[in-house]
Order: structure tokens, then C-alpha cells, then sequence
């Protein structure tokens, strides 16, 4: 295929994502009769699976809360946004309390049999990461695993929008609230944001047909050549 024809899909395929960006917004009202289908949950999960995180060391874990009883438990944990109750699915994000050698070391172990490389391939990287993590405060490194869960929600929102499923990311929820909930605290891991997943009440959703704004792309863009 020629060049241009290449760079014509390459055009067309992206296209399609950012009229998915368009599309989307931050849905206020999910109809709870409609549900989504497992096969494209699963998509959306596997998207945030596929995320690129710090090392490799992918530090956040996913909770998919299909549980009705659980969705209304999470309402008043959530101060009351009704999102969470009716939404199709809720996807928890949830994150390493802190670094620690054994889980660095569990990582770097199945890197080394996944690559098929020899044992001890990766020691002195494992020994810089283990020396910048494992001697620094607790919150610091909880922040950290945080922001690449955050990287995370990105990736599986714009897979959601480019399957044509509603999704609203939270942070307005008590925290220890909902890790005692799903005992979060036993695995050695902090929810740090939830997504409910489903498709939009239209006639109900106050927020649905106002503009989308952001910044202009002169405000927002600076070129450095």
C-alpha cells in the first residue's frame, strides 16, 4: 500500500476516535434498564489491562462490581450520585498501598519467563527501582501507583467511547468508605476512583445536550520549534 493510503487509514482511524471523544461526556444519568453486554465490559477492562505504567510495574488493580446490592451499598459511600446504583457496571480502581520488594520482585519474575530472557537478566534494574521506592515515605510512593492507574481510566474511557458505552469517572466518593466495602485493606491495596459504565438516560440527563467546553486550541497549545 502506498504511503499516503497508509496515512489516509492512519487519518480515518483516528477520526473515528476523536468523533468517540466528542461523543462522550461525563453521563449524569444512566438508564438502569440498559445493560452492557460482558464482551464489551471486558473490552474496556482489557484496554486499561494494556495501559503503560512506570516500569512495567502496572501498581492498580480493577474491581468490576456487577453486584446490585453492592452498587447501592456504594450510593451514599458516592454522597448520594446515583450514577453508581444505575449504571450497568462499576469499575473500581484500586492501587498498591506502597512499593515493596516482594511485588517488584514478582513482576520482574514473570517479565523474565515471559521474554523467555535468562534469570537475573534484570537484577541491577531491580536493584535501582528497589532503592528509589523502598526507602521513600509511604504516601509518596501511594501517589505514584495512583497517577499510572490514572493513566489507566484514560485508556479504558476512550475504549468505552469508541464502543459507544457512557462512563463517568469519580472522585467524589469516601474512600475508606468504599475499601471497606471491598476490603480493599487485607490486599494491600486504596481505591483511588471509580468509573460506572452504561448507556444514558436521553430524557433525563440534564447534562446531555450542553456544550461541550474546554480551552481553545490557541490557549491550550504551545509549539516549541
Amino acid at each position: 500500500m502506498p504511503k499516503t493510503n497508509k496515512l489516509s487509514k492512519r487519518l480515518y482511524m483516528s477520526k473515528n476516535l476523536e468523533e468517540a471523544l466528542h461523543w462522550r461526556y461525563a453521563t449524569k444519568k444512566f438508564d438502569p434498564s440498559k445493560k452492557v453486554d460482558q464482551k464489551l465490559v471486558d473490552k474496556i477492562i482489557d484496554a486499561a489491562l494494556l495501559t503503560p505504567t512506570s516500569s512495567g510495574l502496572h501498581p492498580f488493580r480493577v474491581f468490576e462490581i456487577r453486584n446490585q446490592d453492592i452498587k447501592n451499598k456504594m450510593v451514599p459511600i458516592a454522597m448520594g450520585q446515583e450514577q453508581v446504583a444505575d449504571a450497568s457496571h462499576v469499575l473500581v480502581f484500586a492501587v498498591w498501598d506502597n512499593y515493596t520488594a516482594e511485588r517488584i520482585d514478582h513482576v520482574f519474575a514473570e517479565i523474565t519467563e515471559k521474554r523467555k530472557v535468562e534469570t537475573g537478566r534484570y537484577n541491577a534494574y531491580v536493584e535501582r527501582l528497589k532503592a528509589a521506592y523502598l526507602n521513600r515515605d509511604a504516601r509518596l510512593n501511594y501517589e505514584h501507583t495512583a497517577r499510572q492507574a490514572y493513566i489507566g481510566l484514560g485508556f479504558a474511557m476512550a475504549m468505552a467511547a469508541e464502543l459507544e458505552v457512557d462512563s463517568t469517572p469519580m472522585e467524589g466518593y469516601i474512600p475508606e468508605q468504599l475499601d471497606e466495602l471491598l476490603g480493599l485493606e487485607k490486599l494491600g491495596l486504596r481505591s483511588v476512583l471509580v468509573l460506572p459504565l452504561g448507556y444514558r438516560d436521553e430524557a433525563n440527563d440534564w447534562l446531555l445536550n450542553l456544550a461541550k467546553v474546554r480551552p481553545s486550541k490557541e490557549e491550550f497549545l504551545t509549539v516549541i520549534e
